[in-house]
């Protein structure tokens, strides 16, 4: 055996044993979370804080396979997402979806922007920053929304319209403050932007008018081509919307939203255990990237940033639950799901790296994006606890359980 050959043997099975000792390491943090009846999401970004940099241990041959597994995962809780929401629910969401939207644009991008200016940025820093505490996390969301098993919620469609409709608007305000970081002339902003805008609205058109086609042809097939094919087809149309300069979550989400019928069901029970193996791989990734002894300095304008946004979002759920109907319990477990922020926010803020102020967004949006995405977790487990406090409304003998009050059609 040759030296290189030898060297390359003793990398595989050293990234063999890293990620094995990390898999068992998840595996039993999500263990702990199931006893706990909570969602692992905030035990992953922990771990990810101890073993990534500056932490007490430090991944190394592995780490390339762990980051490429949460781009995946990614996409593979935006599919989930789509698989659970029907093209009819999108048109009803985006056509009712302007008040929810402006209301959440305001109470998420304003907070950000004026912190920024405060603290002396310059205006694209400060732009960059409010676009870090507008965008909730639609991976950590969904993960929480299947973990809570409340996907059949009455207030559900309320946060997914708020959430496609922010992950919409990245497809405008990306390219913007790129240019705008860049130093760009407005003809050449306007042309990213015009593109940007005439792909996702002929995608989604191509999604929601055809997908039933492609449907029928994939329920032809067994399981095992089924979930090739869908695993494919959103690693493809995801790869070519990041390259049109629009989120791979939003093509993820638009594959998921073009299957209907039985193979929606079928993809969606085949997809769960690559779900749940590649989203654990992202939020672990995610705190990979923060040093721990970076944080605390950043954790007083962080948290300040979590109570006021935190309480925007939970205003801009009531409004958007309210709008169909739901009860004001419905109104405040929307609220709260919608608090966590993750992948948008961390690319956002990779934006401004090469800025004065890039050094000090960066700290500010990790320390943000990890208190909101523990915090966020945890409220959405106890909101309806949050929402007998505020309106101090106690269970009554014989009431009927959470999950049937959710789904009645007067009741969530």
């Amino acid at each position: 055996m040759t030296p290189v050959v030898a060297a390359v043997g003793a990398d595989v099975a050293q990234a063999f044993v890293e990620i094995g000792l990390l898999a068992l390491v998840l595996a039993f943090l999500a263990r702990v979370a199931s006893k706990l009846g909570i969602t692992a999401v905030p035990f992953y970004l922990l771990a990810g804080l101890g073993l990534g940099e500056g932490g007490i241990a430090d991944i190394g041959v592995a780490e390339g396979f762990v980051e490429l597994g949460a781009e995946i995962g990614v996409l593979m809780l935006l599919l989930t997402l789509g698989l659970e929401y029907s093209s009819d629910e999108l048109r009803s969401g985006l056509r009712g979806g302007g008040v929810p939207g402006a209301v959440d644009a305001l109470l998420g991008f304003g907070p950000g922007l004026v912190a920024g200016l405060l603290l002396g940025w310059s205006i694209p820093a400060a732009v960059l920053l409010g676009g870090v505490t507008w965008i909730s996390s639609s991976g950590v969301i969904s993960k929480v929304l299947s973990d809570l098993d409340r996907l059949g919620y009455r207030e559900t469609p309320s946060i997914l319209n708020l959430l496609v409709i922010e992950d919409l608007a990245m497809a405008v305000y990306l390219p913007i403050v790129a240019a705008v970081v860049a130093g760009e002339d407005m003809m050449s902003t306007a042309t990213t932007v015009a593109i940007a805008l005439v792909t996702v609205a002929v995608v989604l058109w191509v999604a929601m008018s055809y997908g039933h086609l492609m449907s029928v042809r994939l329920d032809r097939g067994n399981n095992e081509a089924l979930l090739l094919a869908v695993f494919g087809l959103t690693l493809v149309v995801g790869g070519l919307a990041q390259q049109l300069q629009i989120s791979a979550a939003i093509g993820a989400f638009l594959v998921g939203l073009a299957l209907s019928g039985p193979v929606q069901e079928r993809a969606s029970e085949l997809i769960e255990p690559l779900r749940d193996l590649f989203a654990a791989m992202f939020f672990l990734f995610f705190a990979f990237q923060i040093d721990p002894g970076d944080l605390p300095a950043a954790m007083v304008p962080a948290a300040l940033l979590l109570l006021v946004t935190g309480a925007g979002k939970m205003v801009t759920g009531w409004v958007a639950a309210k709008r169909i109907g739901a009860s004001t319990r419905g109104r405040v477990r929307a609220g709260a799901a919608l608090i966590a922020r993750g992948e948008f926010s961390i690319v956002i803020a990779s934006l401004g790296v090469g800025l004065a102020d890039g050094a000090d967004l960066g700290i500010i949006a990790a320390a943000y994006v990890l208190l909101t995405a523990v915090a966020g977790p945890v409220l959405a487990k106890n909101a309806d606890t949050l929402h007998d406090l505020v309106f101090r409304r106690r269970p009554a003998a014989g009431q009927r359980p959470a999950r049937e009050q959710a789904l009645a059609p007067t009741d969530a």
